[in-house]
């Protein structure tokens, strides 16, 4: 590179200035100065391979300590530093996954043992998978109510009835119970296989295309359906179960129908429970700073509600719903039906992708907060283990809790040993304490669910934040939220995805396309309509999009340049086209002309001779007489005082001219102000086939009108697919192309400075820039 001056202050960056002077690169240029490799050494597929099964001692161990992160860490655990504050959060968690999971599992609509269950075998697993150190593995509400969704489709209620004594119509609730189970155990089971399978391919991004609006609208919607689905068990009523879209409006219809028929002790149980559970709630929200461990609430309702239940005979005597029979102890594994696979498919993988995508943020967030990296293909691993394994015990799908992850990280725990802890805490329980629930009442459990699903509304907040921020993301969490509650869960996601993919592909489809002009003094090229130091350069367009050009807005480019440019190229095309049409026919004139003039030549030549003869015989009669054939083809002759001429018939030759020229000067006088065209090129990141094929066109249809076209900004990637498409010809060089926008502009003022009106703009930008 030639750089004959450098300078530069470093004092102050205020008063920083630098000073380059070199010379004009083009890419051929640039590929000679920085020396560009045209091949790049990247490895095969086959060493690849060979490399990930090679069978070293070193290979093994990072191989081993890859997937199983337990033992990268465990190892160095330090009791001192880590032990006391994972021993209280870990208890913390524990208490706190004894109500969530028995509540939990009537949203799973299983039995609440099952719920504990669920709190207790896959916590093991990610205590030996998993990289995040606060996530609290287990039940969740938005999982939960879609697991519910499927157990109740495959396991209706009215499966299930059968005649009782004088003619009554009796529900058999232990083999509707048992159903359920299997079809909840066979949803996680394939849910856990597709969450293992999409780690080891190393597809943890898929989560990238759920957007967080898209998320926390859902999780929104689906907190509804659960707030829904919890009212039945508050208000003591069993309304019928609809399925398929708009199911949500039509439950709160037959509730509302159900309404006089509501179980006044089992509404009183409801509302002492959510009094009792909002106020003790925010007081730990209010004085957490000063309280060593937040108030159990929902521990201390759930033995308050058993008590009271068993001390008044709730159930015999007021007929309120009870939880029933807790066997203790554990099950022995099962492999789940899988029969019911074909039925759950598409139920099982969105419910992998929400539980990842909720796992997966609040695994980031406090990585992000405590200085620590999360590995999303292996937290994508953990998690469909947890889940494969899970559904071996007849456990639901789980996923992380924002609620006990929060208890988790504030109450001291530092790594997943807390978690341990708190699954040691349910697994005494199921041994031990689990019967002793046998008579809490269900409207307790769903007053706790419904008091935990406050944070999840809380989202609804969002909306006045993005109405500020970007309404385009505010318009995908409303549209979630509606199509989650209206459409259901699997529909309403399936249908917010695709939406969200849409305003994408609407936003690449409508950027926003500018003329750039330069800011006086420097090599800076800014857009006109938002910078009013930013000049546009007479003779030159320089063209931005906002976004990639590719195959669906590639049209939509090259009409935005012909309508920024004020160049008419069909039309300059035109009116060219008619002057060499006029051309040909002057030509065509011109050549008949000469042809009638040879002609009379002759005619007259023949009368030259027949007039010297009749001259010679009336000579001696004294008379004069003259023949002139001048250079036009005319012939003149006298004879005495007569004067005869001979003129050949032709249309008026200035007539023609005079309108070749004035289509002339309008074809020049459209783009007498614009010789050069340079589009920017820089947002662009790859190049398909259709593109490269409207980027010739450019070229070509400019090049018809005497307009060049230049590109600058091009990424090397982009280069290298040019090349490879064979975009580069005699026609279209490669010189074409320029590294930035001013080393363009510059070339263009270099083959225009003969022009006079130009050359004093030239004077104004030279090569040197100061800034």
């Amino acid at each position: 590179m030639n750089m004959n001056r450098t300078g530069m202050g470093v004092s102050d960056h205020a008063g920083a200035t630098f000073c380059v002077e070199r010379i004009i690169l083009d890419e051929l240029k640039l590929d000679e100065v920085a020396q560009r490799q045209t091949e790049i050494q990247r490895s095969s597929l086959k060493e690849k391979i060979c490399d990930s099964v090679r069978c070293s001692v070193g290979q093994w161990k990072i191989w081993i300590l890859k997937w199983i992160p337990l033992l990268s860490w465990i190892l160095q655990y330090s009791v001192r530093e880590n032990g006391l504050g994972d021993l209280v959060s870990g208890v913390s968690v524990g208490i706190m996954h004894l109500p969530q999971g028995m509540a939990y599992a009537l949203l799973a609509s299983v039995p609440p043992v099952f719920g504990l269950y669920t709190s207790f075998y896959p916590v093991l697993v990610y205590f030996i998978f998993g990289t995040s150190r606060h996530v609290s593995i287990g039940t969740f509400a938005v999982i939960s109510i879609m697991i519910g969704s499927v157990s109740e489709r495959l396991a209706p209620d009215d499966h299930f009835l059968t005649n009782g004594t004088n003619g009554s119509v009796v529900m058999d609730t232990e083999a509707r119970d048992v159903q359920r189970v299997k079809v909840a155990a066979a949803t996680t089971l394939l849910c856990g296989i597709f969450q293992v399978l999409l780690g080891l391919v190393r597809f943890g991004f898929v989560v990238t295309y759920l957007s967080e609006p898209l998320v926390r609208g859902y999780t929104t919607g689906a907190a509804t359906h659960v707030i829904i689905s919890q009212l039945k068990y508050m208000f003591g009523v069993s309304p019928r179960r609809f399925s398929g879209p708009l199911q949500l409006l039509y439950t709160l219809v037959e509730l509302g129908r159900l309404l006089p028929q509501t179980h006044i002790p089992t509404l009183l149980i409801s509302l002492v429970a959510l009094t009792a559970l909002i106020i003790v709630k925010e007081i730990n929200s209010c004085y957490s700073h000063r309280l060593l461990l937040p108030v159990p609430i929902e521990l201390i309702v759930i033995i308050a509600g058993t008590l009271v239940s068993h001390y008044a005979d709730l159930r015999t005597v007021n007929g309120v719903d009870v939880v029933g029979e807790i066997p203790s102890g554990l099950v022995p594994p099962r492999v789940p039906e899988v029969g019911f696979f074909s039925s759950v498919v598409g139920d099982a993988f969105a419910v992998a992708v929400v539980g990842y995508a909720i796992n997966i943020s609040l695994g980031k967030t406090f990585a992000l907060k405590h200085g620590y990296k999360v590995d999303s293909n292996q937290e994508l691993v953990a998690l469909g283990l947890s889940n494969t394994i899970g559904g071996f015990f007849q456990c639901y799908s789980v996923t992380s809790s924002m609620s006990r992850s929060l208890v988790q990280e504030s109450t001291g725990g530092k790594t997943q040993v807390a978690g341990m802890i708190s699954a040691f805490i349910v697994f005494i329980t199921v041994l031990k304490l689990g019967p002793l629930f046998e008579q809490l009442p269900t409207a307790a459990l769903s007053s706790i669910v419904f008091v935990n699903l406050k944070g999840m509304f809380m989202q609804c907040r969002d909306i006045p934040a993005l109405w500020k921020s970007n309404r385009v993301d505010l318009l995908v969490w409303l549209v979630t939220f509606f199509c989650t509650v209206l459409l259901n869960l699997d529909l309403g996601l399936a249908a917010s995805i695709i939406f969200t993919l849409l305003t994408v592909i609407c936003r690449t489809q409508r950027p926003r396309y500018s003329l750039l002009g330069r800011v006086s003094d420097t090599e800076l090229y800014l857009e006109t309509e938002s910078y009013k130091e930013a000049k546009t350069i007479p003779g030159i367009t320089i063209f931005r999009s906002s976004a990639m050009i590719y195959y669906a807005n590639a049209e939509l480019y090259q009409e935005a340049l012909l309508k920024k440019s004020g160049i008419n190229v069909p039309k300059l095309l035109k009116l060219k086209k008619r002057k060499e049409e006029e051309e040909k026919a002057k030509k065509k004139q011109v050549k008949e002309q000469d042809k009638q003039t040879g002609v009379l030549r002759e005619l007259a030549n023949r009368m030259m001779v027949s007039m010297k003869n009749v001259s010679e015989s009336v000579h001696s009669h004294g008379t004069d007489q003259e023949c002139i054939i001048n250079d036009s083809g005319i012939a003149t002759v006298t004879h005495g005082n007569m004067n005869c001429s001979f003129q050949p018939e032709q249309d008026s030759e200035e007539e023609n001219q005079d309108k070749t020229d004035t289509h002339s000067s309008s074809c020049d006088g459209v783009q007498e102000h614009t010789h050069s065209i340079i589009l920017d090129l820089s947002p662009v990141s790859f190049m398909d086939t259709v593109t490269l094929k409207t980027l010739k066109n450019i070229f070509q249809d400019f090049a018809k009108v005497d307009v060049f076209v230049y590109i600058a900004g091009c990424q090397v990637c982009v280069v290298q697919q040019l090349e490879r498409g064979g975009f580069f010809s005699e026609s279209i060089a490669k010189s074409h192309l320029f590294p930035s926008i001013h080393d363009a502009v510059l070339h263009c003022l270099s083959r225009s400075e003969r022009d006079q009106s130009r050359s004093e703009f030239t004077l104004e930008m030279p090569c040197v820039t100061r800034l």
